[in-house]
């Protein structure tokens, strides 16, 4: 293992970065941690979630980013069917199936709903702006 390298952010493209970020703070308890409002072109706001760093940008001058396939039910998974990143995820403590029904209250879409993975892991994907899926799985002994 690299005792160099850490992980730093996740950097997504957004519609509306203002806008982005606000769902990330009002849905995961996020805290905005950097604003700029015009880093080349695009505003850049950077949000906290987890002890993760979203880095959440609006298009540059020159871009014209396309929409990302929908999340797509295979047998036994799901996937964007796409290249590429597919999605990323968070470790929930606690029990994610009541989290799941907050979250939906809060107007939360389900891209999958949660369901048994394999024996005692319980995961879901939240359908986020942008097209970003985020997976979310229930701790180990929850």
């Amino acid at each position: 293992m690299n005792e160099a390298l850490a992980f730093d952010h996740v950097h997504l493209l957004s519609r509306d970065a203002r806008a982005a970020a606000d769902w990330y703070k009002e849905i995961f308890g996020g805290e905005i941690s950097a604003v700029q409002e015009n880093l080349r072109g695009a505003p850049q706001i950077d949000v906290r979630v987890g002890g993760m760093t979203i880095v959440i940008r609006g298009r540059r001058p020159g871009e014209n980013p396309v929409d990302t396939k929908p999340m797509r039910h295979f047998d036994g998974y799901s996937s964007h069917d796409e290249w590429g990143t597919d999605h990323f995820g968070f470790t929930y403590r606690g029990d994610l199936m009541a989290f799941c029904e907050q979250l939906k209250q809060k107007g939360v879409r389900m891209a999958v709903e949660p369901w048994e993975f394999k024996p005692g892991m319980v995961l879901c994907y939240v359908a986020a702006p942008d097209g970003v899926s985020i997976e979310l799985i229930q701790a180990p002994g929850q």
